[in-house]
C-alpha cells in the first residue's frame, strides 16, 4: 500500500503544543478512513494533523474566504476508494458529530456503486457520525461550476497526473476562465445599475400620466393597481437582472477558489517530486562513490 495513503497516528511525530479534541477526532477519522481508501490531498479549517510529507495540504478556501466565524473547525480530504477506483470529498466535522461528502467537487470522479460503497463504509465505522451527502444547488450553479472546471482540468489529472507541464497550462485556462466570468458580471453589474434608476425613474412617469387619462373610464382603483403592477413589474426585470450578475459573479469567485486549490495541490506535488528525484540522485551519487 502506497505510504502517502495512510494517515500516522499523532504519536509518531511530537506536535510541540497540546492538540484540541478536534485535532484528535479528525486524526483518527482520516486513519480510519486510510483503511479503505487513498488519501491525496486534505483541506484544513482551523485545525492542525499529523500528516506525511507527501501528503498535500492546504486550508479550505471555501471557509476561509468567508466574513464570519460561524464554521466549526472541520477537515476534508480527497479520497479515492481502493475497491472502486472512485474520487470523493469527505468532510469531517467532529464539534457537530458530522460527516459530509460533497459530490459536487467531484462530479463525473465516481460511480453511483462507489459512491454507495463510501456512504456505507463511513456509516458502519463512524456510527456516532451524521453522514450527509452535499448534493448540487441550482440556486447557486453548481453543475455549472463542476462542468467549467472539469471541462479545462479533471481533478483525477491533478491528484495523480504526472504531466506537470500540461498541468499548469489547464490551469492556466482554469483561472483565464474564472477571470473573465468575473469581468463579465461585472459588467452586467454596472448596466443594471446604471439602466436601473432612468428606466424605472421614465416608465412611472409614463404609466402614471398615461394610464390617469383612464381613471374616469376605469375608476381611480383600477388605475392605481395598474400602475403599481407596471412599475412593479419593471422593478421585477431590474432585480432579476442585478440578482443573475450577483450570481455569475459568486460562480467566477468559485471557480477562481477551484483554480488556487487545484494550483496548491499542484505545487505540494510538485515539490514533493523534485524532492524525491534529488534524494534518489543522491542515493545514486553516494552508491557510486562506495563502487569506485
Amino acid at each position: 500500500m502506497d505510504p502517502c495513503a495512510i494517515v500516522r497516528p499523532v504519536t509518531e511525530r511530537s506536535s510541540g503544543s497540546p492538540r484540541s479534541p478536534d485535532c484528535i477526532d479528525c486524526q483518527r477519522f482520516f486513519e480510519s478512513v486510510s483503511e479503505f481508501a487513498r488519501l491525496h490531498a486534505v483541506k484544513l479549517y482551523r485545525l492542525s494533523l499529523e500528516l506525511p510529507d507527501a501528503m498535500p495540504s492546504l486550508p479550505c478556501l471555501d471557509h476561509e474566504a468567508m466574513l464570519h466565524e460561524g464554521i466549526s473547525p472541520h477537515a476534508a480530504a480527497y479520497v479515492e476508494d481502493f475497491k472502486t477506483g472512485g474520487l470523493h470529498e469527505v468532510v469531517c466535522v467532529p464539534a457537530r458529530r458530522r460527516i459530509e461528502i460533497d459530490v459536487v467537487s467531484t462530479t463525473g470522479e465516481h460511480s453511483a456503486e462507489s459512491h454507495d460503497l463510501l456512504v456505507g463504509q463511513l456509516k458502519e465505522r463512524f456510527p456516532g457520525y451524521r453522514v450527509v451527502v452535499n448534493g448540487p444547488s441550482w440556486l447557486r450553479g453548481d453543475r455549472r461550476v463542476a462542468r467549467a472546471c472539469r471541462s479545462q482540468v479533471p481533478l483525477r489529472d491533478v491528484l495523480v497526473g504526472a504531466d506537470f507541464e500540461n498541468l499548469e497550462r489547464s490551469l492556466d485556462h482554469l483561472r483565464t476562465v474564472g477571470a473573465l466570468m468575473e469581468k463579465q458580471s461585472r459588467v452586467a453589474s454596472w448596466s443594471v445599475r446604471t439602466v436601473t434608476g432612468p428606466m424605472l425613474a421614465v416608465a412611472g412617469v409614463i404609466s402614471y400620466q398615461v394610464l390617469a387619462t383612464l381613471t374616469s373610464a376605469l375608476g381611480e382603483p383600477w388605475v392605481q393597481g395598474l400602475q403599481y403592477c407596471v412599475v412593479g413589474s419593471l422593478g421585477g426585470v431590474f432585480l432579476y437582472l442585478g440578482l443573475k450578475a450577483v450570481h455569475l459573479t459568486e460562480m467566477a469567485n468559485r471557480v477562481w477558489k477551484r483554480y488556487s486549490e487545484y494550483s496548491l495541490i499542484l505545487k505540494d506535488r510538485s515539490r514533493q517530486g523534485r524532492r524525491v528525484a534529488a534524494q534518489s540522485t543522491n542515493d545514486d551519487g553516494i552508491l557510486k562513490a562506495l563502487a569506485d
